[in-house]
């Protein structure tokens, strides 16, 4: 595995971790890459809202002759500016691989009236993680929790409380679109 570097002004994990796991508000972090910048400050934050790279990955399994997929994934959302920067820089890893282009991650605030905070859920889907041996997010996570002095216990995915996906593992997601009014990216 490589080591993250996550920049300073988005490290926040010792503020966050706890032994319940991290805590959450009404803020929220996405990360993504920056060739959605644009896209997510004009229209706000949509569910499999990276058009361009599923338009291209369709094309690469229309070429192989594999069937086409369609993507309906929700906005995913941690409660950690560090956890976010993890994704940001997988999605610009996949965006840079799909386009020769020199993306970088970048992350979004994302500030929730009440209402719409009550729409957030946690991600019982990354029981999927828990199962697959290695998984990279986990190892990243475990080094997160060694940083902050803390211990990532082993969940049992087919036993977890499904509010451990959120408070251990920082996993969340809304169903709905998520407006422009409510992100801000992230800038030292």
């Amino acid at each position: 595995m490589t080591e993250l570097n996550t920049p300073d002004f988005l490290q926040d994990a010792k503020q966050l971790l706890s032994d319940d796991g991290f805590a959450t508000s009404n803020v929220w972090y996405h990360g993504t890459s920056s060739g959605l910048i644009p896209s997510v400050t004009n229209q706000g934050l949509v569910g499999g809202g990276d058009a361009a790279l599923m338009k291209r990955m369709q094309s690469t399994l229309k070429t192989i002759q594999a069937p086409a997929f369609t993507a309906e994934d929700p906005v995913f959302l941690t409660q950690s500016k560090e956890l976010a920067y993890y994704w940001a820089e997988q999605k610009s890893k996949s965006r840079n691989l799909y386009f020769n282009n020199d993306e970088t991650p970048v992350v979004f605030e994302v500030t929730l009236s009440d209402e719409e905070n009550a729409r957030v859920k946690t991600d019982a889907g990354g029981a999927a993680l828990l199962m697959e041996p290695g998984n990279a997010y986990l190892t990243h996570l475990k080094e997160v929790y060694k940083a902050c002095g803390k211990e990532l216990e082993e969940i049992n995915p087919l036993k977890a409380d499904r509010m451990d996906y959120l408070n251990k593992l920082g996993l969340a997601y809304c169903a709905e679109p998520i407006s422009k009014k409510a992100v801000k990216l992230l800038q030292d």
